[in-house]
């Protein structure tokens, strides 16, 4: 058994408990103690750290997902104070449509932002807000809550890149968890399932709508839209725009976008 610290202990975790067949494989945290005792190495300090880990940055480890049927994985979800379960889902990653037409917007981020924009998630929720990009692509008044929410739900702990609440022109409020990826990274079924359990249990009288963002290539910034169906998560719509100086959107372009109205 190869890698690092974190890799063996939840590997074992896993083999320790997993049955062919299964798609369900429940543990405690207490167990990731008894797994490092098992295998004579250190324990982890912050056991909740770890799982939070292989819940939301890091892949679990090889010999773990070799065990998923074809188009499937295996995810970590809480299942109450201490208590989780590997979970055996359809396999799901967004990735920008590279045939997607490009909107152009004339770009209202702050210079002295665009000076120290380092290009990661942080960096992307900025020009989303100062862009009103979320307002453009839902049709929706939209207001950040917060940022960076991390907060417990169902028992587990749980991280929100972005809230936004919205309002339509009926007067409908909405609650928009908004998960994003800058540079390679990739969302995948968790962050939205954690953000679907972020709205049931803290904004239950909302509609909810969930949101993916991510740079794309050729400046571009994709948006989508997803929503949970039988079968797992699927993208509802999903549009790229690019931000642009506004002597950089021409007469001929403004004519094309009206005529999508048409």
């Amino acid at each position: 058994m190869a890698g690092s610290r974190y890799e063996r202990i939840i590997e074992k975790v896993f083999f320790d408990h997993h049955v062919a067949g299964s798609d369900r494989v429940p543990f405690g945290r207490e167990e990731l103690d008894t797994a490092a005792d098992a295998l004579g190495i250190d324990r982890v300090n912050n056991p909740p750290d770890m799982i939070y880990s292989f819940r939301y940055r890091v892949a679990l480890p090889d010999a773990v997902l070799a065990t998923a049927d074809p188009d499937h994985t295996w995810v970590i979800r809480g299942e109450g104070k201490g208590r989780y379960a590997f979970a055996h889902v359809r396999d799901f990653r967004l990735a920008p449509n590279p045939d997607l037409v490009v909107t152009k917007i004339p770009d209202a981020t702050p210079g002295v932002v665009d000076m120290y924009a380092l290009g990661d998630e942080q960096a992307l929720l900025a020009k989303l807000r100062y862009n009103r990009l979320l307002d453009v692509f839902t049709g929706l008044t939209c207001y950040s809550l917060q940022n960076h929410l991390r907060t417990t739900v169902g028992g587990s702990q749980i991280e929100t890149d972005e809230v936004y609440i919205g309002l339509d022109s009926h007067g409908v409020h909405y609650v928009l968890p908004v998960e994003a990826r800058g540079g390679s990274e990739t969302l995948g079924r968790i962050q939205f399932e954690q953000g679907l359990d972020l709205c049931r249990e803290r904004f239950p009288q909302l509609v909810p709508r969930l949101i993916g963002t991510q740079f794309a290539p050729d400046d571009r910034i994709a948006l989508f839209e997803l929503e949970e169906t039988d079968e797992g998560f699927g993208i509802v719509v999903e549009r790229h725009y690019r931000l642009v100086p506004p002597d950089e959107l021409s007469e001929d372009e403004l004519r094309q976008y009206r005529r999508r109205l048409g």
